[in-house]
């Protein structure tokens, strides 16, 4: 008698392989970032500049908001056989990115309000101590973008263009933070050189103003992708353009409804009802998907048609 293995049936929810290397890589930029922090925070109350207390105080909540980027893989990583979450815990990681971009408006708008507040006072800057410990956090700064950007490079998306795309947003999230430090700790250091060269004491709070801005837009930009992967509306209208003509390509196949959302990672699942004269299996429309290598979960209904009238379009109303 044969016995049958439901295994070929059913699928992993695993959907996103470099994770742990991109939680690896989170976890020694935490540790360098925590270093550079007490560092600069002390130095910048020490020599009085604030592009540098600025930049010390950013470097501790960034420390916080790399902190929700490794909980959330960990607890993707640790869940993701759970079957309470139906389709896996992809979304985590854009659940984390969301929360990141959260931290970084934040972030800026309290460099904002004290850069604002210092341009007014004007205290005094101190200009060999602050711009050494300025160097070295840029220093600290670039080699985590670089630790950061790695995974990136290692499991690239590319779209039919041949263009990279990067679907972690919890990794984005921690990129975008130690991106936003490096180019706090930068202009830390041109705002020194303009007081110390020019006497520009303005410019130390302006660069803390200005970067705040900056931090702003960056991060307005991940929560609005984040958000709309979080309510399943962040799938390129091309993609879905491409799945509906693929399908329909077949024979005399036509999509009677189509549902595509992200799962996680760049993964994506399709739920679709097909009306056709010639129905199929299932595993045959699935193999027409296979081209789409980010559909990772597909749910396919098959609606037999019994005349050449249900392929027509609706008439339009009148």
């Amino acid at each position: 008698m044969h016995t049958l293995h439901m295994d070929q049936w059913t699928h992993s929810h695993q959907f996103d392989a470099a994770a742990t290397r991109a939680e690896r890589m989170t976890q020694w930029v935490i540790l360098l970032t925590a270093c550079t922090m007490v560092v600069e925070i002390v130095a910048g109350w020490l020599t009085g500049s604030m592009a540098l207390l600025a930049d010390g105080w950013h470097m501790g909540t960034h420390v916080f908001a790399l902190g929700i980027t490794v909980f959330a893989y960990r607890f993707a990583r640790r869940q993701s056989n759970n079957p309470a979450f139906t389709f896996g815990t992809g979304k985590v990681q854009s659940l984390a990115g969301f929360a990141s971009s959260i931290v970084l408006g934040i972030v800026a708008l309290g460099m904002a309000a004290e850069s604002i507040h210092r341009l007014f006072s004007q205290p005094e800057i101190h200009f060999r101590q602050a711009f050494t410990v300025a160097c070295i956090g840029l220093a600290v700064n670039l080699f985590s973008v670089f630790m950061l950007h790695q995974p990136h490079e290692d499991h690239p998306h590319e779209d039919d263009r041949g263009h990279h795309h990067h679907h972690d947003h919890n990794l984005r999230a921690a990129f975008l933070h130690v991106v936003a430090d490096a180019l706090t700790s930068l202009l830390a250091m041109a705002a020194l050189l303009g007081v110390r060269y020019w006497n520009l004491r303005w410019l130390d709070p302006a660069m803390g103003v200005l970067g705040a801005v900056l931090i702003v837009v960056w991060g307005f930009g991940l929560l609005r992708e984040t958000a709309r992967t979080l309510l399943d509306a962040g799938v390129d209208p091309a993609t879905v353009d491409r799945i509906r003509n693929c399908l329909e390509a077949d024979a005399d196949n036509r999509v009677a409804d189509l549902h595509v959302w992200t799962l996680g990672g760049g993964s994506l699942s399709v739920a679709v009802a097909l009306v056709t004269h010639s129905p199929r299996p299932p595993e045959h429309y699935r193999q027409l998907l296979a081209t789409f290598g980010e559909i990772r979960h597909s749910t396919i209904e098959v609606i037999p048609c019994p005349g050449p009238s249900c392929l027509d379009p609706a008439p339009l109303p009148s």
